[in-house]
Parts: structure tokens; sequence; C-alpha cells
């Protein structure tokens, strides 16, 4: 008998034993047999990994840009961050995303600790994500907390979802991009920041 369940009852937070037994049956449902030595454990690994892999949910990205310095004593230039490594997960397949992210930010008053650039790209990368929008939240968040002259990000990133099936074109890269301020308006800036970032790569 097919239950309806109202939108409340679809989005309460299952138990890790409901979260474990949906693996199961997905397995099952792949002509796998649950019972066999080699995947006894392995709803409890896959539960396990996903947690990790989607750590982002509890991390709120404000409370890491909300800790800055303030004394930069003059400095007017644009503070960059190049070759983040990341592994995300897109939002349509639950395949593997992984890229790196490019960060830049002109500070008009703050400046922020450069571990908290890294930590911020994890904060959005560690949930299910298109590229598109986590590029943009990952400049929003950074543009709201620290009101800088302006920000910029960029990310390129291999799709598993079209890398290993579907299209299966394996060296296929996305490349998104988002700017801020100074580096949206200004055309000069934006062309001198997207090239220092987009070449970040050849020096790896």
């Amino acid at each position: 008998m097919l239950v309806k369940m109202n939108k409340k009852d679809i989005n309460a937070r299952p138990t890790r034993e409901e979260a474990e037994e949906s693996v199961r049956t997905l397995l099952a449902y792949l002509g796998e047999d649950v019972t066999r030595p080699g995947l006894i454990e392995t709803p409890a690994r896959v539960v396990r990994a996903w947690e990790e892999w989607c750590d982002g949910y509890k991390e709120d990205a404000s409370e890491l840009v909300g800790k800055f310095f303030d004394d930069i004593q003059g400095y007017d230039q644009p503070v960059i961050m190049r070759n983040i490594d990341f592994v995300s997960h897109c939002e349509h397949h639950m395949a593997s995303m992984p890229g790196t992210a490019h960060v830049a930010y002109w500070p008009d008053k703050k400046v922020v600790g450069i571990s908290k650039l890294a930590r911020v790209v994890d904060v959005f990368a560690k949930r299910l994500q298109s590229q598109e929008t986590m590029t943009k939240q990952i400049a929003e968040a950074l543009h709201n907390g620290l009101s800088p002259k302006g920000v910029a990000v960029i990310i390129e990133a291999e799709h598993a979802c079209m890398t290993t099936r579907g299209a299966n074109k394996p060296d296929a890269h996305l490349v998104t991009q988002f700017f801020t301020g100074c580096f949206k308006t200004d055309l000069q800036a934006q062309e001198r920041i997207t090239a220092l970032l987009s070449g970040a790569h050849r020096h790896k």
C-alpha cells in the first residue's frame, strides 16, 4: 500500500538505522545479495562516508569570515588564494565532483585569516551542489562577511555524472566564475583578476 507523506514528513531527518536500511534497499535493487559477507557492513560504511562528504551542512560560512582582522595598515591590493582543491558531489546524481577553486578579494577595512578562505570553500563543497550555485555561495559569503571592494571566484571541476556515465567524456571540465563589487563593475579589474586566477592551474 502506497502511503502519501506530507512535506513535513518527507523533510524529517531519518534515523541512522533508517539511512542504513535505505542503502540495503538500493543494494537489493541493484541485484546484490545484501547478506553476503562483503556487504554486511556496507550500509554503515556508506552512511559514515556521506556524513563526512556532506560535513558542510554543519558549518556556517558567516561565522568563519566573521573572525577578521581590521588592522591592514593601508594594504590596498587584491588578496588571492589559488589552487584550493575540494571534492563535492552533484545534487542531481550524487556523483563526485572533484575540482579546484581560486578565490580573490580586494579588502577595504577587513582581512581574514588565509585558512578561512580554504575553509569557506569546503563549507559549500561538502554539500550536495551544483557548481554554479557553489561558486556564487562562496563569493557572496566572502562579500557579505568582509564588505570588500570586490570578490572573484573561479572554479574548475570534473563531474563524474558525465565523465564516467551518460556522455562519457572523461577529460571534460566545467569552469564557473562569479564576481562582486569592483570585479563585477570594473572590466579592467575583472580582466586582471581573471588572468591571475584562471592561469593558476598551470603553476601547480
